[in-house]
């Protein structure tokens, strides 16, 4: 996987940027942008993600047939983010993920991924992690990385093609870290405990049920 990376000095979204260059034609897969600052970033549940110079702000696009035959398209945010905890666990970190797909450090929510489809064959990730400075109600990566060596070394496991099988298998593992918290179901419009929940094969929960892909 011949994957180009640009790296800019600012921009406000790099999600909605790729996501119109891909649908203008300007850019088709695979491709990477990251940001060194970022103004107007997209982040889960609608809110902002913006940051200070130094963060990790990235969006790359992939061809969905390039992908591991048996990961479902609801399952990709999962995945991607997966093998980015993976790879900074490598590194060193205390890395969690809290589910779905939000990066923790302890108690604290460090980053976070959401995933697009376009086209019906073309996925866009966008990742947010703060690697150098977060606000108090947020963590920071607890170790030192150059994000180049990160991303280096992420988009090397992309191309590892592992299945999502044997990702599932591990982050099964992981979900029971997610079981200590509550989240705001805005279907039951009321407050459900995730150790009430269960884990699907697609990364999906069941919950008083009913199927629950995302917090959003």
């Amino acid at each position: 996987m011949g994957l180009e990376i640009d790296w800019i000095d600012e921009i406000g979204s790099t999600h909605l940027w790729l996501c119109d260059a891909v649908k203008s034609g300007e850019i088709t897969p695979p491709y990477a942008v990251s940001a060194e600052r970022q103004t107007g970033g997209i982040g889960s549940r609608g809110n902002r993600w913006d940051g200070k110079a130094g963060n990790l702000f990235l969006s790359f696009c992939l061809d969905i047939d390039t992908l591991p035959s048996d990961l479902p398209r609801q399952s990709m945010s999962i995945y991607f983010s997966y093998l980015m905890k993976e790879t900074l666990a490598e590194l060193g970190s205390e890395v969690w993920l809290k589910w779905p797909n939000d990066f923790y450090i302890a108690d604290k929510k460090a980053g976070g991924t959401i995933t697009a489809v376009l086209r019906h064959d073309i996925v866009i990730c966008s990742l947010g992690l703060n690697l150098v400075e977060a606000p108090p109600e947020y963590a920071t990566i607890d170790i030192k990385v150059d994000k180049k060596d990160l991303l280096e070394a992420f988009f090397l496991k992309i191309k590892r093609h592992f299945f999502w099988k044997d990702i599932f298998i591990k982050y099964k593992v992981e979900f029971f870290l997610s079981t200590r918290y509550q989240y705001f179901d805005t279907a039951a419009q009321k407050k459900l405990h995730l150790k009430d929940a269960v884990l699907q094969n697609d990364g999906s929960i069941l919950i008083e049920n009913r199927k629950v892909y995302s917090l959003r």
